[in-house]
């Protein structure tokens, strides 16, 4: 496969409260992912240099958007955030490429910009223990 740029994601939805899949792309205008690894130092007082052991998987995000109170779009999706306590799967594809994962969303806050603009920045965690998997 050749190498792709980040344009034109095909999926980019969250579940809502109910747990149905909202498909909200359009309201993100940027996003941060991360499936790090835990590592333990198990150096010995023999060796000069690190030893270390790979430990759990984890899953991070935080979806970056424009406030947008149409009917099952972002606005839709995450103000229960606060009210509820919901696993919510997170769908991502790109260049035929997915990666999805169950998470609890921490926070929707909201940005007023000086110049006007009304924007959300949501994080959210990996929620079951499933190790995050591209397919």
């Amino acid at each position: 496969m050749a190498k792709s740029s980040g344009l034109g994601w095909t999926t980019a939805s969250v579940d809502d409260a109910s747990g149905t899949p909202q498909t909200i792309k359009n309201d993100f205008t940027n996003l941060q992912f991360a499936t790090p690894r835990g590592v333990q130092d198990i150096t010995g007082i023999d060796k000069s240099a690190y030893e270390r052991l790979l430990l759990l998987a984890d899953f991070s995000i935080t979806l970056n958007g424009v406030f947008n109170p149409a009917a099952n779009m972002s606005h839709d999706v995450f103000k229960t955030v606060p009210s509820t306590s919901v696993n919510r799967t997170v769908t991502l594809t790109v260049s035929g490429k997915t990666l999805a994962n169950e998470c609890l969303f921490t926070d929707y806050p909201l940005t007023r910009a000086e110049s006007g603009e009304l924007t959300f920045a949501v994080p959210g965690v990996l929620a079951d223990g499933a190790v995050p998997t591209w397919s």
